[in-house]
């Protein structure tokens, strides 16, 4: 039996050769000579459990904000914590659902090799075209989520993968286009966002491409998944199914407990001692750090939520929270955990931080 560091979770350095990783990224598929009929659903009992947490806790907390908007309502904090918690799952189902349903056509609809055949074979440009790929997908960070995990499956590395996730949610259009009408082109805010979204991404990914286990980056579940690669067991149909049902299992768990997280910080952190920290340079991006880890908005709308503390908060800690939070926030580190071990968060966020910061500071010195 192959280990998982001999299939898909291979990496390459700067030494490396990408065609035989695509050709490698071709091998995951496993055609046993089946007939490709239809078959039975295969759904474990634990993932089945899984499903219908996620499902039946994000549909609770919309019914119970349905009853309670038509006047039963909750006491003061357990009401803000609902509405919270329901704001950051409305802004993020679609894209959930939308995210999911590109994994599929990437895992069951495409052919396995169409994305890595016209990718350069530099290591460095095949990232940096990767980077680019959220540019044609109109998906915030959580969609990006299950797509990024679709590519792993199909035979992207885990650095290429990363790479992906970090940089899709800032330069897809929609992102560009609402950060644009919230601030023009005013204190260089969006060309910031833009380049260092991208240079965070570039970095980060190339950081973990020098990983000599790049299967241990993944949570063992995952990354036996990614030994099993894309099988073609059954009709395209029937695996969409499949991949359909997996995904959401993983993903709305927890989106779920992200939420009410995410939710239960904001009630607890008053906002009011984040902006007192606005007009410092240094603390002014820590604060937008924090802010950002904390609300877990929505990268298509963080720009309109945080245009309002443009009057209180200088510029480069502005780009901070629009570079850091897209990335790295509570929903998204509840997601993410689902592919990656908790080592490996703590790697990224600790990178993602400081670059963040960094691209803040030095907006702050020349706007």
């Amino acid at each position: 039996m192959r280990s998982p560091s001999d299939t898909t979770v291979h990496e390459h350095d700067g030494s490396g050769d990408p065609s035989s990783h695509a050709q490698h990224g071709h091998d995951h598929t496993h055609d046993h000579g089946h007939d490709h009929g239809p078959v039975r659903l295969r759904i474990s009992r634990r993932r089945l459990v899984w499903l219908i947490v996620g499902v039946v806790g994000v549909a609770t907390l919309l019914i119970v904000r349905a009853v309670t908007g038509d006047g039963a309502s909750l006491p003061g904090q357990a009401q803000d914590l609902l509405t919270l918690a329901i704001s950051v799952i409305v802004e993020s189902l679609p894209f959930v659902i939308l995210g999911i349903l590109l994994s599929i056509v990437v895992q069951a609809w495409l052919p396995n090799d169409l994305l890595q055949r016209y990718l350069p074979r530099n290591p460095v440009l095949r990232r940096f075209c990767i980077s680019l790929f959220g540019i044609a997908l109109p998906v915030c960070e959580c969609g990006n989520v299950p797509l990024a995990r679709g590519l792993v499956v199909q035979g992207f590395t885990v650095s290429e993968s990363m790479t992906f996730l970090l940089a899709a949610p800032i330069i897809n259009p929609v992102t560009i286009i609402t950060t644009h009408a919230a601030f023009g082109f005013d204190d260089g805010i969006l060309v910031a966002r833009i380049l260092g979204g991208l240079a965070i991404a570039n970095i980060v990914g190339w950081v973990f491409s020098l990983h000599r286990k790049p299967h241990e980056l993944l949570t063992p579940s995952f990354a036996a998944q990614c030994e099993r690669g894309v099988e073609e067991h059954g009709s395209r149909m029937s695996r969409s199914i499949d991949i359909f049902v997996r995904e959401t299992s993983v993903i709305m768990p927890a989106l779920f407990i992200g939420a009410l997280v995410a939710g239960a910080i904001q009630v607890a952190v008053p906002r009011e001692v984040l902006v007192e920290l606005g007009s410092n340079p240094l603390w002014s991006v820590l604060a937008m750090m924090l802010l950002a880890f904390v609300i877990a908005v929505c990268s298509s709308v963080d720009a309109f939520f945080i245009l309002p503390f443009a009057s209180t908060f200088l510029p480069g800690s502005i780009v901070t929270f629009l570079v850091f939070g897209p990335i790295i926030d509570i929903k998204m580190l509840a997601i993410m955990r689902t592919t990656f071990t908790t080592r490996t968060l703590v790697q990224l966020t600790v990178l993602v931080g400081l670059m963040s910061a960094l691209i803040g500071l030095v907006v702050n010195v020349l706007a």
